[in-house]
């Protein structure tokens, strides 16, 4: 059976760095850290994954890649008052994901724009590069599409800062269960519970029932 070309992109970025592949990553790379943080893009990087996504190539659709920083999170160090254990120079990570931190950076830059999904499109040594795709709720195309025009009913905005999108649910834990017992359905119930009850995640320390003021 015949392949489409979006079947061998896909294989291609299963292992995006070897063969001459990873030589015109490198490339990319290396352009790509002489420009801004986010750039907005005439067209996706994987048109196999931005269509898998909900992209299309038509008005009020953009793709922007967003570059962000690898590693944990920088700490001056402390020049009295503590001991070595308690200088509190390693170990702050962030307790988000890059690309949901991409999606959240890329919002902020485009505020009249609804983050539609975002993808890995490479990195290096310091910085990690995601594509984000954002689509205008406003736009007349987007309003008249059948596949799109749930963005234009105005409760989607802030996304990413919300954790509605794809990276934000995993990132919540509602993607997979980790060995956990129950799905995410009935972790997603036991957190609404939480919050009828006005009671404190479960994994939060001092988790006790909070009492409304009266």
């Amino acid at each position: 059976m015949a392949r489409s070309a979006y079947h061998y992109m896909r294989q291609l970025w299963k292992r995006p760095y070897d063969g001459e592949h990873g030589l015109l990553m490198r490339e990319r790379t290396a352009e790509w850290r002489k420009q801004p943080s986010v750039v907005g893009l005439e067209g996706p990087t994987r048109p196999e994954r931005a269509r898998e996504l909900g992209y299309k190539a038509k008005q009020g659709v953009v793709v922007v890649r967003v570059r962000v920083r690898k590693g944990g999170m920088r700490k001056q160090r402390p020049n009295k008052g503590r001991r070595p254990k308690r200088m509190g120079v390693y170990g702050f990570a962030p307790a988000k994901s890059l690309r949901l931190i991409a999606e959240e950076r890329a919002q902020v830059k485009y505020r009249n724009m609804v983050v539609l999904g975002s993808y890995y499109v490479g990195e290096d040594g310091r910085y990690a590069w995601y594509e984000v795709i954002l689509v205008d709720p406003h736009h007349p195309s987007i309003i008249s599409d059948p596949e799109l025009n749930w963005v234009a009913s105005g409760k989607h905005r802030g996304r990413p800062q919300r954790g509605l999108t794809s990276a934000g649910k995993k990132m919540r834990g509602l993607r997979k269960s980790r060995g956990l017992k129950g799905t995410h359905r009935q972790k997603w119930r036991i957190k609404q519970r939480e919050r009828e009850e006005r009671r404190r995640h479960e994994a939060s320390r001092g988790s006790r029932l909070i009492r409304p003021e009266k």
